[in-house]
């Protein structure tokens, strides 16, 4: 029998979530996903110490010799983003998301000055924009921001997404992608009511159902990439979803688990269902943004988490090129 990573591939893109080049060839995903936290993990490896060493010695370069290591380390973390990603698409046949800094998440034009830096490098290496999402978080200002970078042909992934109402937003501003999280929505239902939720009845699962069904009622074209997988439970419930992007450590269990897989979503029975359509305006999404908890309360922890991250993996930097920089010749 046919294990349950190769049946879901049958009708779901599997996108790993990791940025352990290693875990991403061994599992051969379709596409990779990579935020602050993974590129952090993965740049304390000793097998991507050069990767992060090579960068270091380019933003040194382009910073000039009075820069501090702090503001090295800034300038590195973009490029060290975008070098995984280029390590990555030499493995997967289609696309990899690379992160704006989430601490421009309320700020439209600077986050598209910064996606257009990411972009502006991906080009540089000849590498097709076709095969670079822009990983943005769905507040107002970062679905507006991708509204107008999908128009000069940059392609977004809408991240940190809990509520119908940031997707529909996404949705209507025709972005290319967006990752409702799964698992961090389970984690706020079970803290909030104190219950365990299983299978079909876990509130992450029937988020993820809900906007996809939205999404395929109303034929957008804009795609659903189910993340945060606490259990392979929950993968289950979603067979059929456009895409997942699943840790390592779930595709292994996926891979090492036999049994029978039903599609649970389709888009032919998306389109008989009786949903209501929604316009979501700014005044709209706030309301409904103020009036969802847990929307509300997975987001802010969501981009201070990344900044946190971001922040770490600056200081890592930091560290790692005072250990490289030569000492100053004395005359």
């Amino acid at each position: 029998m046919a294990t349950l990573l190769e049946q879901l591939r049958g009708y779901t893109k599997v996108v790993a979530d990791s940025g352990d080049i290693n875990s991403i060839e061994k599992f051969k995903p379709q596409d990779s996903t990579t935020n602050p936290s993974l590129i952090a993990a993965a740049a304390e490896m000793p097998a991507y110490q050069s990767i992060v060493d090579d960068v270091l010695k380019q933003a040194r370069k382009d910073a000039g010799s009075s820069a501090s290591d702090k503001d090295v380390a800034t300038l590195a973390f973009k490029s060290l983003a975008v070098a995984f990603g280029k390590k990555i698409l030499n493995i997967v046949p289609g696309r990899v998301s690379t992160e704006v800094d989430a601490r421009l998440s309320y700020d439209t034009e600077k986050t598209k000055a910064q996606a257009r830096d990411i972009i502006a490098q991906y080009d540089k290496a000849g590498i097709s924009r076709d095969r670079v999402l822009i990983k943005i978080a769905s507040t107002w200002e970062g679905i507006k921001a991708a509204e107008a970078l999908e128009l000069e042909g940059i392609h977004c992934n809408l991240t940190l997404l809990f509520g119908l109402h940031q997707a529909i937003a996404c949705a209507e501003a025709k972005v290319t992608l967006v990752s409702p999280f799964v698992g961090r929505i389970l984690d706020w239902y079970k803290k909030d009511t104190g219950k365990d939720y299983v299978g079909a009845d876990d509130p992450g699962v029937q988020s993820v159902t809900t906007i996809y069904n939205y999404y395929k009622k109303f034929g957008y074209k804009t795609v659903v990439m189910g993340a945060s997988f606490r259990n392979i439970g929950e993968i289950k419930e979603l067979a059929g979803c456009d895409l997942l992007t699943i840790a390592p450590k779930l595709l292994a269990e996926l891979d090492a688990t036999e049994g029978d897989l039903p599609r649970k979503l389709d888009p032919a029975a998306s389109e008989k269902m009786d949903i209501k359509k929604l316009t979501i305006d700014k005044a709209t999404f706030d309301k409904m943004h103020a009036e969802d908890r847990m929307a509300h309360d997975k987001l802010k922890e969501g981009i201070e988490g990344f900044s946190k991250a971001l922040e770490d993996l600056e200081k890592l930097l930091a560290k790692r090129l005072s250990e490289i920089s030569e000492p100053a010749t004395t005359h």
